[in-house]
């Protein structure tokens, strides 16, 4: 998402080598477990209803909650935060009782539930939602107006949960076949959800009606409302299925500056299309909408906010200027599409499949317009940023995602497994095999690693664990005695033996090394050794005295 998280990782990162514990409470096994009282079921649709109430900053609703019965069970977990309430909950027009329990709701089903059935139960809800304190990094709903006064509303809500504002299934390794999102606000506004626009009611006490349609599978947090005075424009990008629909939304205000820097869209959607395959949501459509904070990925409904400049809010993460020579936010957040909304984490202990291989688009799309060594320039210069302070992979069943690094760690990566293909063909393929194998699926961080160590074609499990599982980055010590060069891997996990290339002498050749963690040694004519910067390890001379480390 973004760098909706990035923030607060680094605010919150401890020093180095500091010992972490965490004390998670009964709400967060609640919202990070697969509990049986959600197992036993499996999502098929949503239609949810919204109305805003602006006055108050509150809402009211029902979802009606379509799900396949997998297995015994009479019980339903449906979650819901505070202080918005479930008031009703009703089955074929029987209403249901249930308990709360922290976040989550515990409705009690009458009805038996058979297995290989398709059921459904209908959640109405109200309240005032949580506003957000910082979007999108400290999510919820968020509370605008434009330059003329009207409302400007939208929803953030990854790190939060979708249950923030909405009673859902909260909890990533389950998503709806499709989704129905009826949102009513005052009839001078207009919403943009996600999917396709199916029709617009304007009702008797001054307010409209607009209901989206999504035909394919969505993640809690893709779901979004955003609410304003917006101008729309559309487009048609002559895709790898054929046409596919480009809408925009911008604020009146705006939408001048909008429509010139929104030209970008396309041009990124061939760059993602080219290493990614397919947009995977053509049925949807693809929209950039304007929104009252930074963005999002909001799939289908891509949301904007970075002031229509290039860069990171004006900056360039990578300090080479190749980021100033596009918009974060567009690139980023639509790279979110393949990764993130068609491939989707199970468990947020694994948001780096999101975050890592999102941030290596950045580095991908710099080089399809650019060439391959401007992309390889800002990969490398985003390195940075990087704080190995603590895991990329979070703790399961608990809600906890890892470290931060899991962006521009994470690309790197990414990026050094590139240079062990050394086949920028294959590598490629690899890409679009992981969407294609994972295709509109949940995973877990482990299947990704598989399959992308068997496109590949290598044994990439010891370079996934370095760099995903510890905070070392591997170093090659080396040492000259004679005429011979001794190396080998340290600062590194058990067993890794990761290839790197290097170059022995002031301006010899590059040689492949194949380091293990014991002593090997060649014979060499030249006393130095560089190793590949596309490589993200490090290297030290060893001496009789003291060990010499360099960074690449």
């Amino acid at each position: 998402m973004g760098l909706c998280f990035l923030l607060i990782f680094l605010a919150l990162r401890p020093a180095p080598g500091y010992a972490q514990h965490y004390a998670f409470t009964h709400d967060d096994t609640l919202r990070g477990t697969i509990t049986p009282e959600r197992a036993w079921w499996d999502l098929a649709h949503y239609h949810l209803r919204v109305r805003l109430h602006p006055e108050d900053s509150t809402l009211s609703g029902s979802n009606t909650v379509r799900y396949r019965v997998l297995k015994p069970g009479q019980v339903m977990q449906i979650d819901l935060q505070r202080p918005v309430q479930i008031e009703k909950v009703e089955q074929d027009g029987q209403s249901l009782p249930f308990r709360r329990d922290g976040d989550a709701y515990f409705i009690q089903l009458k009805k038996p539930q058979r297995v290989g059935r398709t059921e459904s139960i209908t959640v109405f809800y109200g309240g005032k939602p949580r506003v957000a304190r910082k979007p999108p990094w400290d999510g919820g709903m968020v509370y605008s107006r434009d330059k003329k006064g009207q409302l400007f509303i939208a929803t953030a809500c990854q790190g939060l949960g979708a249950s923030a504002w909405w009673p859902c299934k909260d909890h990533m390794y389950d998503e709806p076949d499709s989704m129905q999102i009826a949102v009513t606000v005052p009839e001078q506004l207009t919403d943009v959800s996600n999917g396709r626009l199916r029709s617009v009611v304007k009702n008797s006490d001054g307010t409209r009606t607009f209901t989206w349609a999504v035909v394919n599978p969505i993640n809690n947090y893709g779901v979004n409302l955003n609410v304003g005075n917006y101008v729309h424009w559309s487009d048609t990008l002559r895709g790898e299925k054929g046409p596919l629909t480009i809408d925009y939304y911008a604020l009146a205000e705006t939408a001048d500056s909008a429509r010139q820097q929104f030209k970008q869209v396309k041009p990124m959607l061939r760059a993602f299309e080219h290493w990614f395959g397919p947009y995977p949501f053509y049925e949807d459509g693809y929209k950039l909408v304007e929104a009252p904070y930074l963005g999002m990925e909001h799939q289908s409904s891509v949301t904007y906010g970075n002031g229509f400049k290039n860069g990171y809010r004006g900056r360039d993460l990578s300090g080479t200027g190749w980021g100033l020579l596009w918009d974060f936010i567009i690139i980023h957040e639509s790279g979110h599409e393949w990764f993130a909304n068609n491939i989707t984490y199970k468990d947020v202990a694994d948001m780096w499949v999101h975050e890592s291989f999102t941030n290596y688009a950045e580095n991908l799309y710099v080089e399809y317009y650019h060439g391959k060594n401007a992309g390889a320039t800002y990969v490398i210069g985003c390195r940075k940023l990087i704080r190995n302070d603590r895991p990329i992979v979070g703790i399961y069943g608990v809600n906890h995602a890892g470290s931060g690094d899991m962006y521009y760690k994470g690309g790197n990566m990414l990026h050094t497994i590139r240079q062990l293909v050394n086949d920028d063909v294959k590598w490629r393929r690899a890409l679009r095999g992981l969407n294609k194998t994972f295709y509109h699926k949940t995973v877990e961080g482990r299947q990704v690693e598989a399959e992308l160590s068997r496109l590949t074609g290598l044994k990439l499990q010891k370079v996934f664990d370095q760099y995903l599982r510890d905070t070392r980055i591997p170093t090659l010590a080396y040492r000259f005695t004679g005429n011979t060069l001794e190396y080998r891997w340290t600062n590194c996990v058990d067993g890794f033996d990761m290839p790197v290339n290097v170059c022995l002498g002031e301006s010899g050749p590059t040689q492949l090394l194949r380091p293990t963690t014991r002593w090997q040694r060649i014979p060499v004519r030249d006393k130095t050794l560089t190793a590949d910067p596309n490589f993200y390890v490090l290297t030290q001379l060893v001496t009789e005295t003291a060990p010499s480390a360099q960074t690449n």
